[in-house]
């Protein structure tokens, strides 16, 4: 590779349904004198596919679309009345809101939903601009925007493909010392979407570009972007680490059990609401315990402590609802003291906020 060269196609009208997109985008090319040629990626933006296709949904209840179009949920979170979710989107994708967007929806106030099957989307693109062009090795990327762990901000990926080698696997080679590699392979399709975005942006109205000088335009179809997605046992991340803890104990995100004892919020919470979530946790399905929660005072360090009575009706409910408190305490970034031995009906927990979680 000696040269990579992105070239945005402007001019493209709004797109509506049943709109011929294989026919707008050569169209385009060809009006910003960039006419496809063989080895070229052509990123086009989810979102046009998605008004072309019709899959509009009701703007004033986003939740209700959202829910539709989720698999499950991985993290949720509130933000004042409106609550946040990170789900499985029946698109593939791990995604904030599973893809619903209502950012450049034109002059409707209708949310998109992403395409069902985005690979198959990519791939009848692709079969259109081939027949209309004649060319042989011709990549389609479909790409939305989504947001990574550990990293803020967004970024684009390849929501759907057809025609590009997806993932470029150097396991079993060198790299440029001579040293094995074991776990390297380059998420190409990625990368492609990621480089496109560049010149597309995000307000500019922009929703494809020509990606040329990459070898990685296939003339068969290939594997398609949802092979990208971690599934089963490598994925590391199935739950938000609040989610996990909470799922353990019998609440899992995404329904009406989690909204019941409380759902966190983004932002940083009193020790005194973390600890009633954690409370109103432990307390599921322990029917005869009961948790006096006292007020919350400063401890060393400008820490604030809680003590908690937990009393039961027997002494091995006592020792059940005991451990589930101390662990959904854990998870809400409570640490907490539980005293070596406990005789009778009742013992008393010593919760202590813990500095990392305070935000």
């Amino acid at each position: 590779m000696t040269a990579l060269v992105i070239l945005p196609l402007t001019g493209l009208p709004e797109v509506v349904a049943d709109d011929d997109l294989a026919t707008l985008l050569l169209g385009a090319a060809r009006a910003n004198g960039s006419d496809l040629v063989d080895g070229d990626v052509l990123v086009v933006s989810s979102k046009i596919v998605s008004k072309a296709l019709g899959l509009w949904a009701d703007g004033r209840d986003r939740s209700v679309a959202i829910a539709a179009q989720t698999v499950r949920t991985v993290a949720e979170r509130r933000s004042g009345d409106r609550l946040t979710s990170v789900v499985e989107a029946v698109a593939g994708p791990v995604m904030a809101a599973a893809g619903v967007d209502a950012s450049n929806t034109g002059d409707r106030e209708d949310v998109l939903l992403l395409p069902a099957d985005p690979d198959a989307e990519a791939f009848r693109l692709r079969e259109a601009l081939l027949a209309a062009t004649g060319l042989t090795r011709l990549g389609v990327v479909l790409s939305d925007t989504a947001g990574r762990p550990w990293r803020s901000g967004q970024t684009d990926f390849a929501l759907g493909a057809s025609g590009v080698a997806v993932l470029d696997d150097l396991r079993g080679g060198v790299d440029a010392d001579g040293r094995p590699l074991s776990v390297t392979a380059r998420a190409v399709a990625d990368e492609l979407a990621a480089a496109a975005d560049l010149v597309k942006g995000k307000a500019d109205a922009v929703p494809a570009a020509v990606v040329r000088g990459t070898p990685w335009a296939t003339a068969d179809a290939g594997p398609g972007a949802r092979t990208l997605v971690r599934t089963g046992a490598g994925d590391w991340f199935a739950l938000g680490q609040a989610e996990s803890v909470r799922s353990a104990l019998g609440v899992p995100p995404g329904g009406q059990v989690a909204q019941d004892v409380g759902i966190p919020s983004v932002a940083p919470e009193p020790v005194t609401d973390r600890v009633a979530r954690a409370v109103a946790v432990a307390l599921r399905e322990c029917e005869t315990a009961g948790v006096d929660v006292g007020g919350a005072h400063e401890g060393g360090g400008g820490t604030q402590t809680i003590e908690l009575r937990v009393s039961a009706a027997t002494p091995y409910e006592l020792g059940v609802v005991t451990s589930r408190l101390q662990v959904a305490l854990w998870g809400e970034g409570v640490d907490v003291v539980v005293p070596p031995e406990a005789t009778g009906d009742s013992v008393v927990l010593t919760a202590r906020d813990r500095p990392s979680a305070r935000g």
